[in-house]
């Protein structure tokens, strides 16, 4: 027996409005860097290319 997902449109719309783990990782990265909600706020927004961004220039005492 094949059983049909159900979804609703609340369902979508919970499902599409969640923040991607791009934006949790650039928060964390800019967060240690920084210590700045605003400049945090920003790496979110901006996402994966922050972290390739950070990743890139990151400093030797950040390599743990």
């Amino acid at each position: 027996m094949i059983l049909a997902q159900v979804t609703t449109p609340t369902t979508q719309a919970v499902a599409q409005t969640g923040i991607g783990p791009g934006s949790a990782v650039a928060v964390v990265c800019l967060w240690q860097r920084n210590r700045s909600i605003l400049w945090a706020l920003l790496a979110g927004i901006l996402s994966w290319p922050y972290v390739l961004y950070f990743a890139l220039t990151r400093k030797p005492d950040e390599t743990r």
